[in-house]
């Protein structure tokens, strides 16, 4: 039964019109460039069609807006034809190699006359989308030419992206899209800094970051990393729609696509020629990188007559600007620790100028790198910078190094806190292991801090700078020595908001062990396996005294996570935190289950939760399951016994009805929680 239930026309009305309107929205936005609308206000009318859509599911599309993020990740990509090959270009690097070209174009035509389109080579990965009734239906990378692999829930989360084509004549309702997914250099740069925070290894450059965003399992990763797709062909049954590249280019922008504006028509390959050079001074300005310029036959009529080679076509050429490039000298390897304890090594070269900047400081990602480099202190050494990226290091001059050149090896302890360092075996970033070292004490506050660790409402990014620098807390312990007077005296902190964040602290004491043991932070213990550790040893105490057999033992704890463990509580400067907390009231035990496991009414059945139950949250609802000796999975299985489903349930009710798994509401669950069927 639909709540509220409106005359379906008038529902049916308004689900239309605000499709319509966030359609546009999302053309003004990400597309032209020319918002009409506040980000909230664009919020609130997703919101208002998502609220339509969760009341009539039955009217949910495709095409939504709403359906761009999909659920659970898949297993894997399938594999797909294209339409017609997908072909590379061959390469110019001159203006000798561009006349070549011309020449060889106007040969084959018989002509002295010939048109081109220059388009900018973006950098990026080159994607398929195909239409169907105007409905955006599939996605294919290039693969290798003859066959890509299946994006299209990724694709789909690309705003630039349309959903839907209005009819138009001259276009067939079936037609494929085919262009560039790139990403700006400000995304990039924010993912890189992100992922350096994280302690994973950087991206080198835009095109490797959206590649590797577009063909990731999880959709919703794809929609977290602001990807842009730039239209360049248009197709139908693998055929050119329209009689010149020109055309198409105007025919789809009108359609909606979006495509890159910096495109011109040139007579002749001279007037092409200074089209490149033009370019070559201002791409440092774009927002995305680009790598040269695509010189193209306008004219289809003759690109069919001059066809391809064995590799490439005849009528097109791609060519490629010179990378920024420079040799210097290594000063020195200075290494910076991250916010999660990733220790990273930085080269600080002799101050150089590449492509117009100076350039003193450039990336070593890790000791591995500097290995593979045959890195040494004192060598000359190749950098390149492109565009913002940061710069690399590419090689050694070995002919230049000096015989002063010393061999550098990574810091024993952390150079900021002195603690020690540990890199895991199949790991190349080595970490600093103290949980309170000032290099990540911020973020190991807002971890402890968070909902579902130790649920400390208020304790924020921006209140948590303020108690480090200002009131000069240097350990998790130190949140439970401090006083309301201290809070007050703080920005934006009055005596109401201080006295409830102080009570927010003081609930923190009675989360319980396996929430104390999520909050430290241990490298590879997210919250399951941070209850059954808290079930298994019953205490802090024995929990830090077991082996790597001992915590083996456990089911789901595997040489990896035990080793993560074993070398947290060995560090020192980690077993007086855990002192520090418990002489602050901390609960270190667990609460002794009433049952032995197989006589829990869940015991050897797995669950996968699936949108908003009424009266458990998604936390309780685990707990819960997991204390009746039940077992939670992230994501829909052959192995999943029962999927609970509440409200906006998504892609994961789907799957379990394809694979015929029992479907409960939170009342079924609580039967079976207390025991019943």
């Amino acid at each position: 039964m639909h709540a509220m239930a409106a005359p379906a026309e008038t529902v049916a009305q308004e689900i239309e019109r605000l499709r319509r309107e966030l359609r546009r929205h999302e053309h003004l936005y990400y597309v032209l460039d020319q918002p009409e609308i506040t980000d909230a206000e664009f919020d609130a009318l997703m919101n208002r069609l998502r609220e339509l859509e969760r009341l009539y599911p039955e009217r949910v599309t495709p095409d939504s807006p709403t359906q761009r993020v999909g659920g659970a990740p898949r297993e894997g990509f399938l594999k797909h034809p294209h339409s017609s090959p997908l072909r590379s270009l061959d390469n110019a690097y001159s203006e000798q190699d561009l006349l070549a070209f011309d020449r060889r174009v106007r040969e084959g035509l018989g002509t002295d006359s010939v048109q081109y389109v220059l388009e900018l080579k973006l950098d990026g990965l080159s994607t398929v989308a195909r239409y169907r009734a105007g409905k955006f239906y599939l996605a294919l990378t290039r693969g290798d030419g003859e066959f890509g692999e299946e994006v299209t829930e990724n694709l789909r989360t690309i705003r630039s992206l349309p959903l839907e084509v209005p009819a138009r004549e001259k276009i067939p309702p079936d037609f494929e899209v085919r262009g560039e997914v790139v990403m700006t250099r400000s995304a990039f740069e924010n993912l890189n800094h992100e992922r350096q925070r994280e302690g994973l290894s950087l991206f080198a450059n835009p095109r490797n970051a959206a590649a590797g965003s577009l063909r990731v399992l999880d959709s919703r990763i794809t929609a977290s990393r602001r990807l842009d797709f730039f239209a360049y062909y248009l197709l139908a049954d693998g055929q050119p729609v329209l009689p010149c590249q020109s055309e198409t280019l105007k025919r789809l922008q009108a359609l909606g696509f979006k495509v890159n504006p910096e495109w011109k028509v040139c007579q002749g390959i001279h007037e092409a020629w200074s089209f490149i050079e033009s370019w070559e001074a201002r791409r440092e300005k774009l927002k995305f990188e680009i790598d040269g310029v695509v010189i193209k036959l306008d004219d289809l009529a003759g690109q069919r007559r001059l066809g391809y080679t064995s590799k490439f076509p005849r009528w097109a050429i791609a060519y490629k600007y010179a990378a920024r490039q420079a040799e210097t000298e290594l000063l020195g390897i200075e290494v910076q620790v991250g916010r999660t304890g990733a220790l990273t090594p930085v080269a600080i070269l002799k101050p150089v100028a590449v492509g117009g900047v100076m350039v003193s400081r450039a990336s070593l990602h890790n000791q591995d790198e500097i290995e593979r480099l045959g890195l040494r202190i004192g060598d000359w050494v190749k950098i390149e910078r492109s565009g913002d990226v940061i710069p690399q290091v590419l090689e050694v001059v070995r002919e230049k190094r000096p015989k002063h050149a010393r061999e550098f090896h990574m810091p024993a302890a952390c150079p900021v806190c002195g603690s020690n360092v540990h890199r895991e075996p199949d790991e190349v970033v080595w970490r600093c292991l103290n949980a309170d070292c000032p290099a990540k004490l911020k973020e190991s506050l807002r971890h402890f801090a968070r909902r579902g660790v130790m649920d400390i409402d208020g304790l924020g990014p921006a209140l948590i700078d303020q108690l480090v620098d200002r009131l000069g807390v240097r350990t998790i312990a130190d949140l439970y020595k401090l006083q309301p007077e201290q809070l007050q005296a703080l920005e934006h902190m009055g005596e109401k908001s201080a006295a409830k964040l102080r009570e927010q602290i003081e609930a923190s004491r009675q989360r319980g062990l396996g929430r104390v043991i999520l909050g430290l932070g241990i490298r590879h213990v997210g919250e399951r396996t941070a209850r059954l550790l808290a079930n298994h040893f019953g205490s802090m105490d024995k929990l830090m005294s077991a082996d790597q057999e001992q915590l083996q033992a456990i089911e789901e704890v595997g040489p990896q996570i035990a080793l993560a463990i074993r070398n947290f509580f060995s560090e020192p400067s980690n077993q007086d935190l855990i002192a520090r907390l418990k002489a602050a009231g901390l609960r270190m035990t667990a609460e002794p289950r009433r049952l032995p496991p197989r006589e829990l009414p869940l015991s050897g059945l797995t669950f996968v939760l699936t949108g908003t139950l009424p009266h458990f949250t998604r936390e309780e609802a685990t707990a819960a399951i997991e204390a009746a000796g039940g077992k939670v999975a992230p994501s829909v299985s052959k192995k999943t016994s029962y999927i609970v489903a509440g409200e906006d349930p998504g892609s994961k009710l789907a799957k379990a009805q394809s694979l015929d798994i029992k479907i409960l509401d939170e009342s079924a669950l609580r039967r079976l929680l207390d025991g019943g069927n």
